[in-house]
């Protein structure tokens, strides 16, 4: 191996790590920011976000909802509009006890806009209709 391109290799490793070290402090005090202002469902969204959970469904004219996958498998829909989740937890926390903004799901759908990390999909307006169908049916 040369001598003289030890140097070189080296400083580009310290580099990446110097960058990494930034970036993993930059994150740690975006989440305490997201701690300190969204409480417990900071970190909860933040795994969602990480998982791949949030999905955007996007109809042939333009209405757009998110569907997350709960951490308990269960499909949640929300409305980031209207800032709505069918989650038990938005109907408690948020609407009746104002205890939160929001919950877990719907920060999710707003981290993963902002980080770009939501999964997309096309849906037909029949298909966007019924997924909103069966959400009045289980509310009711």
């Amino acid at each position: 191996m040369d001598s003289c391109t030890l140097p070189g290799v080296a400083e580009e490793l310290l580099r990446e790590i110097r960058k990494a070290f930034q970036e993993t402090s930059q994150a740690e005090m975006f989440s305490c920011r997201l701690k300190f202002i969204f409480g417990p469902s900071a970190v909860p969204a933040l795994d969602l976000v990480d998982q791949r959970s949030v999905t955007r469904l996007r109809s042939p004219s333009g209405r757009i909802l998110y569907q997350v996958l709960g951490s308990s498998g269960k499909l949640y829909t929300c409305y980031s509009s209207c800032h709505f989740c069918t989650c038990p937890a938005f109907g408690f926390s948020v609407l009746q006890k104002s205890e939160s903004l929001l919950c877990k799901h719907i920060l999710a759908v707003y981290l993963s806009q902002a980080m770009g990390a939501c999964q997309e999909l096309a849906v037909s307006e029949e298909q966007l209709t019924n997924i909103l169908l069966a959400e009045e049916e289980d509310e009711g």
